[in-house]
């Protein structure tokens, strides 16, 4: 029985030991606390809250330092063909996929087949404050001559679902070429490599601007790294000035306007300076390749000829090139090379042969007059010179005026049955039916110059040669136009296209999708937007590789083996994608023809209206 009374235990006590005794200990605690002056308290616990706060940082501070060194050592797989990516910078994206700093709002990165969700709110502003530029540094440059100009307000859109389908196109484009072929100028999709031309990462270069009018904030800001820390120039390789300038100089360019990011304009500048050496010549010629890093220009090795149109269309660039830098012997060079062609003899009612000599100066191998290809950019840079400028040179304007009434004089024809208007060849006095794809530039030009005041007549005719260039996607089983197409005249034909076995191939090209655009624009007529639909679906169904990219095709008639051809160029991403995402936009500030030139690749400059 229990005896309260009982002890059978022996009580033990250790001096200095544990003792379960609380109160006393807090009652003594709390006397020596209430004996302290209110002054000592105060000054005892802010010192007590100073500590806690010093710790709670310090412990935050070693987590992150911790999670860094956890990330820095996993070793992703990295292809071979792709030594320039960075794999702890992607595995950081893969696990925290949300930038610290990030450029603006944009769709996130999609994995294959998924579609971009529609944003709640989207920033479709083209830059920055022009009194105010980002600089790679991170200093402000306020005072940079010709800061960017014309920039709209910042306006908020969300994506329709047409242009969520372009972003996705894009976004397996350059997933394809980022696992096979990052660094490099162009992605060979099928075989999962790449192919260089100059050795200067030209894609990536080509689809600055297209990546930041669409949002696409990690793909650009990766683009950027890449350009600020492996675009190097001091490179002993031969470029051809024509191409270098439309494509490296105007991405450059194009993206300076939209960012303000001086990083892409000092790019620009190095560039430019390495390409002067090409117009070194006593002809004013300039001659059509140069090495970027020994400075010797040559004219190709196989004849001393130039195309007409790529001594002709440098001239957007370079005079921009003078303008943001207020460097006036860039916009020299070029205009001296304007200068000396409108002077030339051997011109028909404004339309210029193909090919001019770089040693005399002087039109060669005349007798061809063409819209197309080795011409075509001629009369596009004669318009967006003039509007550039600020429709202040008369010369230009008035060499456009003639070349366009020269066109309908002598290029112009109808088909049969259907009667479309096409643009032919002029070979030794007779029209050779035959349409270059790249002729169909030439409505979205016409609409263009209607656009800014000239003739209205030529708003009709562009509308007549759209319709044209629609059904050359239209009558080929593949729904994608040939490279050339050949038109029937004869009273009688059943059909108005022929294509030969050797035209028959695709080269993603944009022209036809860049007049849609501005057509689009200018009339509101909602089947502009339905026929760029059309082919953005044939696009997607004979050249899209499964494994990322997009491919050239050999035969637009045959949608069982269309015959991919194992390259995607660079502009495909740099203008058609563009020019898709553009058309299908319900935001017609967007880059807007009424205040900004696209070059001929689809990189666009301000429209200069000061003095």
């Amino acid at each position: 029985m229990y005896n309260p009374q009982r002890r059978d235990f022996i009580s033990v006590t250790l001096d200095g030991g544990y003792s379960n005794a609380k109160a006393p200990r807090s009652q003594s605690c709390w006397r020596r606390w209430k004996r302290l002056s209110r002054l000592q308290r105060s000054i005892l616990l802010f010192l007590f809250i100073v500590l806690g706060t010093a710790f709670a940082a310090y412990h935050l501070q070693g987590e992150s330092h911790r999670y860094v060194l956890e990330v820095r050592t996993l070793k992703p797989h990295v292809p071979d063909a792709d030594p320039d990516r960075n794999p702890q910078r992607q595995v950081a994206q893969e696990l925290n996929p949300k930038p610290k700093k990030p450029l603006r709002r944009g769709p996130p990165v999609l994995k294959q087949g998924q579609v971009a969700k529609p944003l709640e709110a989207r920033d479709h502003g083209l830059g920055v404050n022009s009194s105010k530029l980002i600089v790679a540094d991170g200093k402000d440059e306020s005072n940079l001559h010709g800061a960017v100009a014309n920039q709209e307000p910042n306006k908020v859109h969300s994506l329709n679902p047409r242009q969520q389908a372009v972003v996705e196109a894009f976004l397996h484009a350059w997933r394809g070429y980022r696992e096979f072929a990052w660094g490099h100028d162009e992605l060979k999709p099928l075989s999962h490599s790449f192919s260089e031309w100059f050795g200067l990462g030209l894609t990536i270069l080509d689809a600055l601007d297209t990546m930041w009018i669409m949002g696409l904030e990690n793909e650009f800001e990766e683009a950027r790294q890449w350009v600020s820390t492996k675009l190097n120039f001091a490179k002993n390789v031969d470029v051809n000035l024509f191409e270098s300038t439309i494509r490296i100089m105007g991405g450059l360019l194009g993206t300076f306007h939209l960012t303000g990011d001086k990083l892409f304009l000092d790019k620009a500048v190095d560039l430019g300076n390495r390409l002067m050496p090409a117009f070194n010549t006593p002809s004013k010629v300039p001659y059509s390749d140069v090495n970027l890093g020994t400075g010797q220009a040559h004219p190709p090795k196989w004849t001393s000829d130039s195309s007409v149109a790529e001594v002709t269309s440098i001239q957007l660039e370079f005079r921009e090139l003078s303008h943001l830098t207020g460097d006036p012997k860039y916009k020299g060079a070029a205009d001296a090379v304007t200068h000396h062609v409108l002077g030339l003899s051997g011109k028909l009612d404004g339309l210029v042969p193909m090919f001019i000599n770089t040693h005399s100066g002087q039109f060669s191998r005349s007798g061809v007059y063409t819209m197309g290809a080795r011409a075509d950019s001629y009369y596009e840079y004669l318009l967006k010179q003039w509007l550039q400028g600020g429709k202040r040179e008369k010369h230009l304007l008035n060499s456009y005026l003639e070349a366009m009434s020269g066109m309908q004089k002598h290029l112009l024809g109808t088909s049969q049955p259907n009667h479309l208007t096409f643009i032919g060849e002029l070979i030794s006095g007779a029209l050779k039916p035959k349409m270059d794809h790249l002729v169909c530039f030439l409505p979205g030009t016409l609409a263009l110059g209607a656009r800014h005041g000239l003739d209205p007549s030529h708003m009709e005719l562009a509308e007549k040669l759209l319709e044209t260039c629609y059904q050359m996607y239209q009558q080929m089983e593949t729904g994608l136009s040939p490279e050339i197409s050949h038109f029937n005249m004869q009273a009688g034909s059943t059909h108005d296209i022929e294509v030969k076995p050797a035209d028959r191939h695709n080269l993603l090209r944009p022209e036809t999708v860049e007049s849609l655009f501005y057509l689009h624009r200018f009339t509101d007529k909602v089947k502009y937007q339905d026929w760029g639909w059309e082919i953005f679906q044939s696009f997607q169904r004979y050249t899209r590789v499964a494994t990322g990219g997009y491919s050239s095709i050999n035969n637009v008639r045959s949608p069982s083996n269309p015959e991919p051809r194992d390259k995607m160029e660079s502009f495909f991403l740099g203008e058609t994608l563009k020019y898709f995402f553009l058309l299908f936009s319900d935001n017609k500030a967007l880059l807007s023809p009424d205040k900004h030139v696209f070059n001929t690749e689809a990189h666009a400059f301000p429209i200069r209206t000061e003095g």
